[in-house]
């Protein structure tokens, strides 16, 4: 493997990286350095995050720049204001030794003015969010005329967060003689469609292999119920006294409602979603890089373009609906030659976009046993006792009172103390394992509440069944899942054998084991699913129609969600007068259907 010295950059150059311990490069930078000393041409670099990228274009810029030219000669454009600080921030750190050289970082949520101001002062690199720096080119402020090299980062987060058509703008102001740099995580045809558009002949490098994960990244799975996944989650997070990750959930309301329950249950948690500030993003950001958090609850928007290193764990709260989006999730940790473990939680109905996340990273994940109460415990105890191994005990202040504490516990034997220590540290926590039932992961369809949705349900289940009526269809988002999701959730984990389900647009139909009818109507009647109070009853017998057709009845007392349209009180009215309700076509002078 090369070093940096044979790589030739400057001394001063070297001895930042020196001292911020750099000692071989990274195959990133192996391949990139050389290519941009040697002004070789247009770059696109595959790369996961934490491969080292910052390093392998920073380093060679800073040496290409010129300090006594104060106009922009190199532009480095990346999806968020935390990916721009940090970018801004190791520039800087780098070219520590090389003489005044002016970096600045331009970025939505902050001053304007100022960074115009800067910018009237003179800089030589400019690390930008393509918001920003659309606005600073429209006031003038931002002057593209030198620029001689561009760098895109983390393209893919970019495109995904919707800024191609800002990018493209910034393009079309910087010189066609630059040079362009691409950096992304996976070539996607949006990034294939610029490197045709603003790249001449790119050499291409790939780190490992096109839209993978992280090769020092882990890939494993726990199987659930849905109603059980927040309890798992409070598992691996007890299974693991070291953890420090992120939590990735699919939506703003689920974010919040992980963390809040995290931070009730005592656990070193917090939030970050769009609804949050950016003053109140930057207070946990940076409780979170200092550790003061063991734990995010991030949505993927908002921890897009995060820079955290030595994370141990990903966990995937939801999958994401998007397979690519779990490339950059795991990518999170792993990071500069480190491990790192990727876990989801898995419910079954699930498991087919597990399989394409596996398809797509080249990976076949490891299914995981759920840790059991006694596992959990024996782990917490033995972290506990290492960290008492490695107490310091050079406090002079507690000297004084030691003779009377050993005089109090002088009756109590070494094996009776250990106890009684162990027992007052771990009282509240052994509780709730010791006395709590374990969780199962689900191997069938039975054992996970999902029976009866597929062929030969009947086969599993020897009792009758009774066909339901629910007043909640697709138009509702209601389909199997959110079924089995309601039953779960109000039959408090009881097994309720479901056999065929009939979804139609505003109701639905499905049957149930006939010992459980009347339990279950009582149990979901008068809930709520989406602020719908929630109907379910006895379904009435199939008729048959007048072309022979087998037609099943709604129950008589059922009405629909908008009575207008059914009706409502104008059709009573009508009928109670004996009259017809007139047909609004025929005052429109319209016919029929139109």
């Amino acid at each position: 493997m090369t070093n940096f010295e044979e790589m030739g950059l400057n001394p001063g150059i070297l001895k930042a990286v020196q001292e911020l311990g750099f000692e071989r490069p990274m195959p990133v930078q192996e391949k990139v350095i050389p290519l941009m000393l040697a002004d070789s041409g247009d770059i696109i670099a595959l790369a996961q995050t934490g491969t080292g990228k910052t390093a392998a274009f920073g380093l060679p810029l800073i040496q290409s720049t010129n300090v006594e030219n104060l106009n922009p000669q190199a532009l480095i454009l990346c999806p968020t204001r935390e990916l721009c600080l940090q970018i801004a921030g190791d520039l800087t750190d780098f070219a520590k030794y090389t003489g005044k050289l002016n970096i600045l970082a331009v970025y939505g949520g902050a001053s304007i003015d100022n960074q115009i101001r800067s910018l009237k002062k003179g800089v030589q690199i400019i690390v930008a969010t393509p918001g920003r720096l659309i606005d600073l080119i429209g006031r003038g402020a931002a002057k593209l005329f030198a620029v001689s090299t561009v760098i895109l980062d983390e393209a893919d987060e970019m495109l995904n967060m919707g800024f191609l058509d800002s990018i493209n703008e910034i393009l079309e102001e910087v010189p066609d003689g630059r040079r362009t740099l691409l950096f992304s995580a996976t070539m996607s045809p949006e990034i294939a469609a610029i490197a045709r558009n603003y790249m001449e002949k790119p050499t291409e490098i790939t780190i490992g292999t096109k839209n993978s994960s992280a090769e020092n990244v882990s890939h494993a799975y726990f199987l659930v119920h849905a109603k059980d996944k927040y309890k798992v989650l409070k598992r691996i997070a007890d299974s693991e006294p070291n953890i420090y990750g992120i939590i990735f959930c699919r939506t703003r309301a689920e974010t919040q409602d992980v963390a809040s329950k995290l931070i009730q249950d005592g656990y070193n948690a917090d939030a970050l979603h769009g609804d949050l500030s950016q003053a109140q993003r930057d207070t946990v950001m940076q409780k979170f890089r200092i550790r003061n958090l063991q734990l995010l609850v991030a949505t993927d928007v908002a921890a897009r373009g995060l820079d955290v290193d030595d994370l141990t764990h990903v966990i995937n709260y939801s999958l994401p609906d998007d397979t690519e989006v779990y490339t950059h999730r795991s990518g999170r940790t792993g990071r500069a030659g480190k491990t790192g473990i990727s876990l989801s939680l898995v419910h079954l109905r699930e498991r087919h976009n597990l399989q394409l996340i596996e398809k797509l990273v080249k990976k076949k994940f490891k299914a995981l046993p759920i840790p059991t109460g006694s596992e959990i415990c024996g782990k917490q105890l033995f972290h506990w006792v290492k960290k008492l191994e490695n107490a310091v005990t050079e406090h002079q202040e507690i000297e004084k009172f030691l003779p009377d504490i050993k005089e109090k516990l002088a009756e109590l034997d070494r094996e009776e103390l250990i106890r009684r220590v162990v027992s007052l540290e771990f009282d509240r926590f052994l509780d709730d394992y010791r006395h709590g039932e374990d969780i199962i992961s689900p191997t069938s369809d039975r054992e996970s509440g999902f029976e009866g949705q597929g062929r030969g349900s009947r086969e599993r289940y020897a009792g009758n069944f009774k066909r339901l009526f629910i007043n909640l269809g697709k138009t509702d988002g209601f389909y199997p899942e959110q079924l089995i999701e309601l039953v779960n959730t109000y039959t408090k984990g009881r097994k309720i054998p479901i056999g065929k389900i009939d979804l139609l647009k505003t109701f639905s139909f499905f049957e149930v084991g006939a010992e459980y009818a009347d339990f279950l109507i009582s149990a979901l009647n008068d809930k709520t699913f989406m602020d719908r109070r929630v109907a379910v009853e006895i379904a009435q017998e199939k008729t048959i129609s007048t072309d022979g057709e087998r037609r099943e009845k709604r129950p008589a007392k059922w009405s629909d969600r908008r009575p207008e349209k059914r009706g409502g009180e104008r059709s009573d009215k009508y009928r109670k007068e004996g009259r017809k309700e007139s047909k609004p076509y025929k005052k429109e002078g319209r016919k029929p259907g139109r």
